[in-house]
């Protein structure tokens, strides 16, 4: 699964390893070096192979939706409303689709904040206001900070990148609540449901009820858990009507839409792949337990994620917290990602911080670390 070499994936037309210098091991960008699954890599073979990639039929029901659906039931006990589902070609696009249908310029969008670069900077090039949504808050506080903010949508990223947390109910509820009192349209992006590390349940948020469902955007994609970023396909269950509606209206193409090789290897993942993901999860609970008990030898702090393959990593009272992605590129030979990208556009300090993707080999990943670790000394 991980037997990839440094060599091989330099090869790959892959961002994560060819923009990163040669002798710099790469853990940034939210891709993971592995292999693809067999079901995946057969189901492409197979369309190919039978020459079947002309136009789908576009009246009839959607495989993908299907499996979204039946996955959505079987794994995390949530059965959408049946009829509300739509394919995007990423998570991005769909996000940036309803901040222009639900937002107007100048006002807030509330999320947990670190958040995923993409959308903080989508909110602000869009004029609109990141509002950091503080975790553990009340409805009534809720309530009271996106009044003030003038907050006209929420995005609850679920389980969190990059933290790796995973939101229960006793953390969603306040939230549909305030929504609710507010009547927001809550954007769950729920990419990484499949990675929890823990045999914990992912809980979707518009699985909290059918009234929360009918307010509610979500987002997902089996790009992340089964690497498959590059083919570009996610699906969106549309529970809100005032998002529905105007998205009905617009011209067939005007969104466009994903690739016949993109739904094939997307509906395999979802219904053949839970073989590999049990594989996969094996192999990224181990890392986790390394990095964290690394952590605890060399100073570091860091909170094991739940879910993900993504460490969040504090490097204050380290020789390198001035600036820990920088110092680890130039001094280390270690590629990670940035802490102030995931509070860009707000007041919030991350600069002693950084992510490190840690869904690699267990090989590599105590090369990482080795590097780290001769980089604090």
């Amino acid at each position: 699964m991980f037997d990839l070499t440094d060599d091989a994936l330099r090869d790959r037309d892959n961002m994560k390893w060819t923009t990163t210098p040669s002798g710099v091991i790469p853990a940034w960008v939210a891709d993971m070096d592995v292999e693809v699954p067999e079901v995946v890599t057969r189901a492409v073979h197979d369309r190919l192979a039978r020459g079947d990639v002309g136009y789908p039929d576009f009246d009839a029901p959607d495989p993908l939706v299907g499996a979204f659906e039946r996955r959505m039931a079987d794994r995390f006990d949530w059965t959408p409303a049946p009829g509300r589902g739509r394919l995007f070609t990423d998570v991005i696009q769909a996000f940036q689709v309803m901040l222009d249908l639900l937002t107007q310029a100048g006002e807030g969008i509330a999320l947990h904040v670190p958040s995923y670069p993409v959308f903080l900077n989508s909110i602000a090039e869009s004029g609109r206001r990141v509002v950091p949504l503080p975790f553990g808050a009340t409805s009534d506080e809720l309530v009271e900070q996106w009044r003030r903010e003038q907050v006209s949508l929420v995005v609850v990223v679920n389980p969190h990148n990059p933290l790796g947390r995973m939101l229960g109910e006793d953390e969603l509820r306040p939230i549909a609540d305030a929504a609710a009192a507010l009547d927001l349209v809550v954007l769950a992006d729920e990419i990484h449901a499949d990675l929890a590390l823990d045999g914990r349940r992912h809980v979707p948020f518009a699985s909290l009820g059918r009234d929360v469902e009918d307010r509610t955007v979500t987002v997902t994609s089996a790009s992340k858990a089964f690497n498959l970023a590059g083919l570009h396909c996610a699906v969106a269950h549309l529970g809100a009507a005032r998002v529905r509606e105007p998205l009905a209206a617009l011209p067939f193409a005007y969104l466009g839409g994903v690739s016949t090789l993109s739904r094939a290897a997307a509906v395999a993942a979802w219904t053949e792949g839970d073989a590999w993901l049990t594989e996969l999860l094996g192999v990224l609970r181990r890392n986790r337990f390394t990095i964290t008990d690394w952590a605890a030898q060399v100073g570091v702090d860091v909170q094991p994620a739940e879910a993900t393959y993504l460490a969040w990593l504090d490097f204050a009272g380290t020789p390198i917290a001035a600036d820990p992605a920088g110092l680890l590129l130039e001094r280390g030979g270690v590629r990670l990602a940035p802490g102030p990208e995931f509070t860009a556009h707000t007041d919030l300090e991350s600069g002693t911080f950084a992510r490190l993707n840690f869904g690699t080999s267990p090989e590599r990943l105590e090369r990482i670390l080795e590097r780290i670790t001769a980089t604090l000394v």
